[in-house]
């Protein structure tokens, strides 16, 4: 897409595309992440979102002024899901472990997306509401100004950082993802207890432990931490 701006009141397309649907912004967005999960960054193309949606691809432009302005909406839509039912506990603890998760979770039910965008900083509804419910169980939870923004600094970027690597990891193809897996036991499996003592000793907890993402511990990791840095509270 190049550099377009269509007047805010003009955007509505009313008239149905050829699959009969009235386009709208969400319409494009979930077509485009259908087409990401199905090839990749290639589909982020107003030719091939065009075709999909039965729609002149310059109708889209009056939705996204380009294939960034849809990327970063792409990208709020996926940090909008992982709020979806979200409801706050009043335990910063059980609250901010909720969100971390549930981040990840949108993340790898659409891994090719989450590759293109989750280091994306995009200033949308969702986004702009995340960053609210954050800070809020960090300051409403006991933890002065300075030290709530340098932990959601760090927690936010935990998050997002396992999010894009396990979401790379099941983005391979399934040959080389069960290349992958593979390794652990031709390779590490069979490692001399001479030679690398300390895997050969532990090599079936390893190879178990691998098979799954590390977020979740690295997660109670962070949380134990942040306990540590919260200052006592009155009564």
């Amino acid at each position: 897409m190049s550099e377009r701006v269509v007047p805010e009141v003009s955007r509505q397309r009313r008239r149905p595309t050829k699959q009969g649907a009235v386009l709208s912004e969400q319409l494009i967005i979930d077509t485009a992440l259908r087409l990401v999960a199905q090839h990749g960054a290639d589909a982020l193309s107003v030719r091939r979102l065009g075709a999909a949606l039965g729609a002149d691809p310059s109708a889209l432009y009056r939705y996204f002024r380009n294939t960034d302005a849809l990327l970063l909406a792409i990208a709020d839509t996926l940090i909008g899901r992982a709020q979806e039912g979200w409801q706050e506990t009043g335990d910063w603890r059980t609250d901010l472990r909720t969100m971390g998760l549930r981040i990840h979770s949108s993340y790898q039910n659409h891994p090719q997306a989450a590759v293109l965008a989750a280091f994306r900083t995009t200033g949308r509804v969702h986004e702009t509401r995340a960053v609210e419910r954050i800070l809020g169980i960090l300051r409403e939870g006991g933890f002065p100004d300075p030290l709530a923004v340098r932990i959601y600094h760090a927690f936010v970027d935990q998050a997002l950082a396992f999010a894009a690597q396990d979401a790379a990891a099941k983005s391979l193809p399934p040959a080389a993802r069960e290349a992958d897996e593979e390794v652990w036991q031709s390779v590490y499996g069979k490692l001399s207890a001479e030679t690398h003592p300390h895997i050969a000793a532990i090599f079936p907890l390893l190879a178990a432990d691998m098979r799954d993402s590390g977020y979740p511990f690295a997660l109670e990791l962070m949380l134990g931490a942040v306990e540590a840095l919260r200052p006592p509270q009155d009564g």
